[in-house]
């Protein structure tokens, strides 16, 4: 069996060396135990799809995860629940409220879904103060610009509550994905803040465009520039530079099938400065969702 716990060491490396406090991490996942399953089982027969297998490194407990994340230096993190069909998402809601309560370290992570309610919903998770919403548009097989959703940027925009949105093609797209909902969405809602998941991918420099012009659009670094994902094309890493301040440290822990580490050691990599590693790997996700509180004794 793996010794999950010698992860730990090279990740505080990373981020020691740095002379930073810590890791922010903008892109993980805690699920009620019969969704983590059901998506276990997703990934799990992924590999004909994929055309690899996709072994899930980090499948252990909820406590055991936190425990680790912990141990690894990562000072905040989030839920990141999904609705995949109407009526899931005030079940994931009140879950992934249960679970941040307990947990100082989450950030605080709501869902919504096309669904006649879903601007009442999320007006009142914003009035209670959650602090960042996931939606997925491959699995949940909808447009960012569906018309039940129309209300709910307008919520959104007025109250600067990020959204992370999986909207690129990766890793198999249908005809949900792709970047042309969001830039509908923001061509009318131009003030949103939206974290764009995998940088987009395999879309990127399309989605690197929307992040270059709408200020409040950033880019998470999910999977990307690991040996798992195809190369980030090095035409476009001069613009990536310059985006240093628009850009998030992202894993997708736990589904993901090689050591946390490895998203780190690709970041540096790229060779675009500490400084630069930095912004993406603390100053950004403490400056959009706040510094950490002290994890119980």
């Amino acid at each position: 069996m793996t010794d999950l716990g010698a992860d730990a060491a090279p990740v505080r490396a990373f981020w020691e060396g740095l002379g930073l406090p810590g890791l922010v991490d903008a892109h993980v996942h805690f699920l009620p135990p019969n969704i983590q399953r059901a998506v276990y089982a997703q990934f799990d027969e992924a590999g004909p799809k994929i055309g690899r297998e996709w072994p899930i490194r980090y499948r252990v407990s909820h406590r055991s995860r936190v425990a680790l994340l912990r141990e690894m230096g990562v000072r905040r993190f989030p839920t990141l629940p999904y609705a995949h069909k109407p009526g899931v998402a005030t079940y994931l809601n009140a879950w992934s409220w249960e679970f941040a309560a307990g947990v100082p370290e989450v950030i605080w992570s709501g869902t919504f879904y096309p669904e006649p309610d879903a601007a009442a919903y999320v007006a009142d998770l914003v009035d209670a103060g959650v602090e960042l919403f996931k939606l997925h548009l491959q699995v949940g097989e909808f447009h960012l610009d569906d018309p039940l959703l129309d209300r709910v940027w307008g919520v959104l925009e007025d109250a600067g509550t990020p959204v992370l949105v999986h909207a690129g093609s990766g890793p198999v797209g249908n005809r949900f994905t792709g970047p042309a909902s969001t830039m509908r969405v923001l061509a009318k809602h131009p003030r949103l803040t939206l974290l764009l998941a995998h940088m987009g991918a395999p879309e990127v420099e399309d989605f690197l465009r929307v992040t270059e012009h709408y200020d409040n659009v950033r880019l998470d670094t999910t999977m990307v520039f690991t040996d798992f994902f195809p190369p980030y094309p090095r035409e476009l890493l001069p613009r990536l530079a310059d985006l240093g301040h628009k850009v998030l440290l992202g894993t997708d822990f736990p589904t993901i099938p090689y050591a946390y580490a490895h998203q780190l050691e690709g970041l540096a990599r790229l060779d675009l400065g500490d400084d630069w590693l930095r912004q993406v790997c603390w100053e950004n996700g403490a400056a959009l969702f706040g510094v950490p509180s002290d994890p119980p004794d």
